[in-house]
């Protein structure tokens, strides 16, 4: 089966081609160095020719309120058009738990916005929510600090390894369209500022962590459960003690 990974070259999407080219299906990687770019059209028609499946995980190059809106606004209206075109049969996107939550974020409203489009259009489609990333965790120390500190909220976080989230992403490329929501998560939830602080001090940064009911993750203000899965949530495997001394972190750019 012929499967375009919008992204494919990213974090999760290149993850996801290897899985799927491994379980022997045909997984393209599609984004703007490869030659396929959903924003200006370019290499979109010919990428999606034959293809069943799309799985889209582009994000925006900038979070500004409304670059990022423009970006996932152009960007889905494109691909929904490709799709219906060449006769793509699935449409899966991952989002963000607790998106429909935070909408005080430029972000998270534009990530909603796609949803919506999504939603409306004529492709039979699965929304897959995951949590914040592993991966993600230094990059959410390094959004909050200020100085030698490191300003976050108390409020519950349930990460999970970007392998997880690929396998999940997998999964819901292979089976019938959802239409509708899927949450995914990882298997243990922690107060982010005790988490973070957790990484910094395997790090060996100096930075202190503050619990600060008013810290704000990425412009806005967090409940306790905002970042937190449903029940039915389906969780992956990988515990964070696990993760933090077996996986790398990304090189300092």
């Amino acid at each position: 089966m012929k499967i375009v990974v919008i992204g494919g070259t990213g974090l999760i999407g290149s993850k996801v081609v290897t899985k799927l080219t491994a379980l022997g299906h045909e997984a393209l990687a599609a984004a703007p160095n490869t030659g396929v770019n959903t924003i200006t059209g370019e290499g979109l028609a010919e990428a999606l020719e034959g293809a069943q499946v799309v799985v889209d995980m582009a994000n925006s190059p900038s979070f500004e309120d409304q670059a990022v809106m423009d970006f996932f606004q152009t960007a889905g209206k494109n691909l929904i058009a490709a799709e219906a075109a060449a006769g793509v049969k699935l449409h899966v996107a991952l989002s963000v738990v607790g998106t429909e939550h935070l909408q005080g974020s430029g972000y998270f409203r534009a990530k909603l916005a796609q949803e919506a489009l999504i939603k409306s259009g004529p492709i039979p489609y699965t929304l897959l929510h995951a949590t914040q990333f592993m991966e993600f965790l230094r990059g959410i120390a390094q959004s909050a600090a200020d100085g030698d500190t490191v300003k976050l909220s108390h409020a519950y976080i349930q990460p999970m390894a970007a392998e997880d989230v690929a396998d999940a992403v997998v999964e819901a490329a292979l089976a019938p369209a959802a239409n509708g929501t899927v949450e995914v998560g990882g298997p243990e939830k922690f107060h982010m500022d005790e988490l973070i602080a957790r990484v910094l001090e395997f790090d060996k940064d100096p930075r202190k962590v503050v619990a600060d009911p008013d810290a704000p993750y990425f412009g806005v203000k967090l409940e306790e459960g905002s970042l937190i899965p449903g029940p039915d949530a389906k969780l992956g495997a990988t515990k964070f003690d696990w993760w933090i001394e077996n996986v790398a972190p990304p090189p300092k750019r």
